[in-house]
């Protein structure tokens, strides 16, 4: 099979990627050209898997998905700087296979694949997914000139602005947390950079805005609840340029297979990956929160979107009753 014919074309896919990449060169000027193999090594792992498993499954006129793509782009991008490439390999592999093909194949998928592989490597290994950061680049020319950063320190002495609030209460400028040059995965840091790639997606009309306002209203809500009624120290601003809450609201919670189509549910469905992300960062153990609330919320969408339904069909037939 050529190369051409082996991708089934998905056009609001290669719309994602293409908001991908100022977030994507942002990584690179943050934390070296290492990024891209990364990235490079997981895209690759995600077509093997999936046109394996399609491959035993379907036998002829077996395609891979512009959507593996995207996850594995996505999946990169939320992993240490250093992360090792084996791992990045198992973490993909695991999320296309369990979170995505287990289902039938994209369209069927209950869980953000992405997100599945994210969270397994996660679990399974704790030390250089959480223990280890590599401090960013900063001026010119940055990591553009460089592969990869040189100095890695431990989470005690200089972290993940979430991770160092949580163990010394210190608190990092607003100005570093929106620009990114801060510690973290790799492209969750620039707040200005993945709110720009929000717009050209909400313009582009690829995403659900409504998921994106919900899911960061719900979250600044909650947390200036509970920071002014002395419940938390965590300020609702640094709650919001932290924790990769934007770019888990932007890309993540908005997939359009594992997300609700209903506009009504979009909002509840926002609201409560909100919620639950500051609910585990002030009361659990995890100092994140927002991947596993994307994927408790995944659980409850088919739940939500039935419920949706049934409450429609009794208005309507409601409606009709009163009518008749």
């Amino acid at each position: 099979m050529r190369l051409k014919g082996l991708f089934q074309k998905q056009q609001m896919m290669r719309t994602v990627l293409l908001s991908l990449i100022p977030v994507t060169l942002g990584s690179v000027y943050l934390f070296g050209w290492r990024v891209l193999t990364l990235m490079a090594v997981s895209v690759l792992a995600a077509c093997v898997a999936e046109y394996l498993v399609a491959r035993s499954i379907q036998k002829e006129k077996t395609r891979i998905t512009e959507a593996a793509l995207v996850s594995a782009v996505l999946f990169t991008l939320t992993l240490p700087p250093e992360t090792p490439y084996w791992i990045a390999v198992v973490g993909i592999v695991f999320g296309i296979v369990f979170g995505k093909m287990v289902y039938g194949g994209f369209g069927r998928n209950f869980f953000n694949p992405a997100l599945v592989g994210r969270c397994f490597i996660y679990i399974a290994f704790p030390t250089q997914m959480t223990l280890q950061w590599a401090q960013p680049f900063t001026g010119f020319p940055g990591g553009f000139a460089r592969f990869m950063p040189q100095a890695t320190v431990d989470a005690v002495s200089s972290s993940t602005p979430l991770m160092t609030f949580e163990n010394t209460g210190e608190m990092m400028g607003l100005d570093r947390l929106a620009l990114g040059s801060i510690s973290g995965s790799l492209g969750e840091t620039s707040a200005v950079l993945i709110l720009l790639c929000a717009l050209f997606l909400v313009l582009k009309k690829v995403a659900s805005w409504q998921i994106m306002v919900s899911t960061v209203g719900a979250t600044g809500l909650l947390s200036a609840v509970l920071y002014y009624t002395g419940a938390s120290t965590l300020p609702p601003e640094f709650a919001l340029l932290t924790g990769g809450l934007l770019f888990g609201a932007v890309f993540m919670a908005t997939d359009p297979v594992s997300a609700p189509k209903r506009k009504g549910v979009q909002w509840v469905y926002g609201a409560l990956i909100g919620f639950i992300t500051i609910i585990i960062r002030v009361f659990g153990l995890f100092t994140e929160g927002m991947m596993f609330a994307i994927l408790i919320a995944n659980a409850l969408t088919p739940l939500m979107e039935l419920k949706a339904k049934d409450w429609a069909d009794k208005r309507k037939a409601a409606v009709k009753e009163a009518a008749a």
